[in-house]
Formats: C-alpha cells, structure tokens, sequence
C-alpha cells in the first residue's frame, strides 16, 4: 500500500468506528458507470456533507490491496447484485488536494508534484513500468502488468483552483491530459470520482471543456 496508489482501507475502518449513518448505497451507483462512458463523475457539495467520507468509502471497496469485506458486511450494498464483482478488484488512485498543499507550495508545484509522486509509487509497485516518466504511460502499462485498470478518487478537487487561481490553466490541462484522452483514458481507467465545493460549470466554459464526465 502507498500513499497515493492503493492505500488500503484503514481510513473507512475507522470512520465505522464511530457513530456511522449507511451511505454505501452510493457504491452500486458508481458502480453502474464502470467502463461506460459515464465513468467519469464529480460531486459537488457544500463543506460538512460527508464527500470525504464517500471517497474513502469508496477506497475501501475498490482497493485490491485489501479485502473489505467485514467493513461492508450487513451495509446496504452487500445487498447490491454488483457487490461482489467490483469489491476490492481495482488498482485505486487517491488524492486528497488539501493535504497534499503543504507540498507544493500553495499548489504551485502541484502538477510536477503529483505526476511524480504516482509514478515513484507505480514503479515501486510494478517495476516493469518504468518503461516512461510520462504519468499516462506508466499508468497505462502499470494497467497492463497488473491486470486492473485504475479507479481515480480526487478529494476536494477544485481546491487548487480556489486557493491559487495562477494554477488553474496548468491544473486542468493535467485533468485534461488523463480524462478527456480518447487514446488513453479508457485503458487506464474503469472509473473517476470526484469531490468538490464549486460546480464545475462555475469554471467557465472554456475551463469546463477542459473536463470531460458527469456531475451529479
């Protein structure tokens, strides 16, 4: 498990520890968009409305480097009839971007950043990838090695763009260059989550056509 490349489900775990109101009913929705064209969503919410929670839930169940199944048991989506086909099958790739701001100096390393930080952990994981630096090529054959495609999970994804506007161009051409790739994005992944406090129609339509994927 690594940081940002399947890093398991002790996050959820603990969640569960504490007072916790069912919401893995979301799990069979996303899990209906999985290799469709609908692959791609994004959740936009006000703060305090539990997306972090979902996106940790949602590691819990795809991350193939743990088993969940005694997190999910009794929950409503071990009633769903995808539970068993999708839990834990998937390599996971998740970004928190408010922690990772420290780093990066107020986000203005963030794309160098993150590019670098996946690949360090793709190529510990998979060293036949490291056939590139480039971070859709390695994800792509680190695909291929494995056998999974990836399932990408970005928490707060609007926040470099809230806190750092001077980054938004570069920030969405590297959202762009893995999710609106024709030749690339369906290889690499069998589904996107993200959450965030600004509508992505909120970015204008030239940003907006930088993204390509459902809001909901």
């Amino acid at each position: 498990m690594g940081t940002y490349v399947n890093p398991g489900n002790s996050a959820f775990a603990g969640i569960l520890n504490d007072q916790y109101v069912d919401k893995t009913g979301l799990i069979g929705l996303i899990n209906k968009t999985i290799e469709t064209p609908r692959r791609l969503t994004c959740i936009s919410r006000p703060r305090r409305f539990g997306k972090s929670f979902a996106a940790q839930m949602l590691c819990a169940y795809y991350d193939r480097s743990c088993d969940s199944s005694k997190l999910f048991r009794g929950k409503d989506i071990s009633r769903d009839e995808s539970y068993e086909q999708y839990l834990n099958q998937y390599n996971v790739i998740y970004v928190d971007m408010t922690y990772i701001k420290p780093f990066t100096d107020n986000f203005k390393t963030i794309v160098p950043y993150l590019s670098a930080k996946i690949t360090e952990e793709l190529k510990t994981a998979y060293l036949e990838s490291s056939v590139s630096d480039e971070l859709p090529a390695v994800m792509i054959h680190a695909a291929e090695v494995s056998g999974s495609k990836f399932v990408m999970l970005i928490d707060e994804w609007d926040a470099p763009i809230r806190e750092n506007p001077e980054v938004q161009r570069e920030y969405l051409e590297f959202l762009r260059s893995l999710f609106k790739s024709s030749g690339t994005t369906a290889k690499i992944f069998a589904a996107a989550y993200m959450t965030g406090i600004l509508p992505i129609k909120k970015m204008g339509i030239s940003q907006l056509s930088l993204i390509s994927g459902s809001t909901r």
